[in-house]
This record gives structure tokens, sequence and C-alpha cells, in this order.
């Protein structure tokens, strides 16, 4: 302990207490002015405002489902033409010419000799 410096005490009175956080029923009546960053109106708008605002809900809400569907059906393209190109051919065999070949492999299953 000899070489150990000592501390100066800390001119700060709140650093030797621990930190009080008041719960929300210590903070009395405050809780009832809490200002909100956009408040609700205080009466509604007239028809034609409301009217009006609801003509642009539904164009952006149009707008978004079409640029979904338009975003899914490019994504479902692009990864079968990715497959396509990973594997050399058609990726999905239900469109691929499957009953031709099922013929010519029960044609071959026919001819070959049995030993």
């Amino acid at each position: 302990m000899a070489g150990e410096i000592p501390k100066a005490p800390s001119s700060d009175p709140l650093s030797n207490q621990q930190a009080h956080y008041p719960n929300p029923p210590e903070l009395g009546e405050n809780w009832k002015r809490v200002q909100f960053p956009n408040p609700p109106d205080s009466h509604n708008p007239d028809p034609s405002t409301l009217r009006e605002q609801w003509k642009f809900a539904i164009r952006q809400y149009s707008r978004w489902y079409s640029q979904a569907w338009g975003t899914a059906i490019l994504a479902g393209v692009s990864f079968f033409a990715l497959g396509w190109f990973i594997k050399g051919s058609n990726p999905l065999p239900s469109l691929s010419t499957s009953k031709s070949n099922e013929s010519k492999n029960n044609e071959d299953k026919e001819t070959r000799p049995t030993s």
C-alpha cells in the first residue's frame, strides 16, 4: 500500500451518493402535461379535406402495391434465369418435356436385354 496514490475527495456532493431515478408515481402531476410532437386535431376537418386525404392515401397504397408486385415478379424472373444459367437447362422440371423423356426411358428399358 505504500505505492498507492491517495485519492482526493470529490468536490461534487452527488458523486458519493447513488443516482436516484424516480418512478412515475413520484413525478406527481407532470405526466399530464406531456406535449406530443404531433398533437391530434381539436376538431374534425371538413369533408373536402378528408376526401382529398383519402384519395391521396389510396394513390399511395396503389403505388406501393403495384411496386411490390413488380418487385416480386422481377425477383421471380431473375431467380428463374439464375437457375437456368447455373443448371444449363430449365430449372423447373414440371415445365420440361418430361413426357417425352419418360417415353424415351420406357423404350430404352424395354429394348435392353436382361441378363
